[in-house]
C-alpha cells in the first residue's frame, strides 16, 4: 500500500539531490569568480588597499593587503573548481569575517545579526560570506576537483 509513496518519494529525493548538486557547482563558479576577480582587483590596486587598511588601523596594511588579495584570488579559483574546497571555503569564510570586524559600519551590522539581520545581510560581505558558509557546510558537490581526485584515488587504493 505504502510502497508507490515511497518509490515516488525516492524519486523526489532524487531528484533533490541533483539540484544539490547544480545549486553547488553553481554557487562556486559564480562566487568563486567574484572572489577571484576581487583579489585579482585588489593586486593590481595594492597601493591603494594597503591605504585603505591603513585607515582601518590595520598591522602591516601593504602586506595584510597582499595577503588579502592572494586569498581572494588564489581562493577564489581554487572554489570555483572545488579544489581543497572545505578548506579554501573556511579560509574565505574566515576572510570575509574579518572584512565584517574590520569596516566600522561592517561592524555594526555584523554585530546586528541577531537584533536586526537586516543589516546583517545588507552588508558587503554577507554573499561572499555565506557563500563561503554554505560550501563549507555542503562541501562542493558531485562536480568538483576533490570528488573527481577522491574517486580516482578510492580506485587506486582499491586495485
Amino acid at each position: 500500500m505504502f510502497e508507490p509513496i515511497l518509490r515516488q518519494y525516492r524519486r523526489l529525493d532524487s531528484a533533490f539531490a541533483c539540484a544539490q548538486t547544480a545549486l553547488l557547482l553553481a554557487i562556486r563558479l559564480y562566487w568563486g569568480f567574484q572572489f577571484a576577480q576581487d583579489g585579482y582587483g585588489k593586486l593590481t590596486h595594492l597601493s591603494r588597499v594597503a591605504e585603505f587598511f591603513a585607515s582601518l588601523n590595520m598591522p602591516a596594511p601593504a602586506t595584510t593587503a597582499l595577503f588579502v588579495a592572494l586569498v581572494e584570488f588564489v581562493g577564489g579559483i581554487l572554489f570555483a573548481l572545488g579544489l581543497g574546497a572545505r578548506l579554501v571555503s573556511l579560509v574565505l569564510f574566515v576572510n570575509m569575517t574579518v572584512a565584517y570586524l574590520s569596516v566600522p559600519d561592517d561592524r555594526v551590522n555584523f554585530s546586528h545579526i541577531l537584533s536586526n539581520p537586516s543589516d546583517f545581510y545588507n552588508a558587503t560581505p554577507f554573499t561572499y560570506w555565506f557563500a563561503a558558509l554554505i560550501i563549507l557546510v555542503f562541501g562542493p558537490g558531485w562536480i568538483a576537483l576533490d570528488t573527481l581526485l577522491r574517486r580516482a584515488f578510492d580506485r587506486s587504493q582499491s586495485s
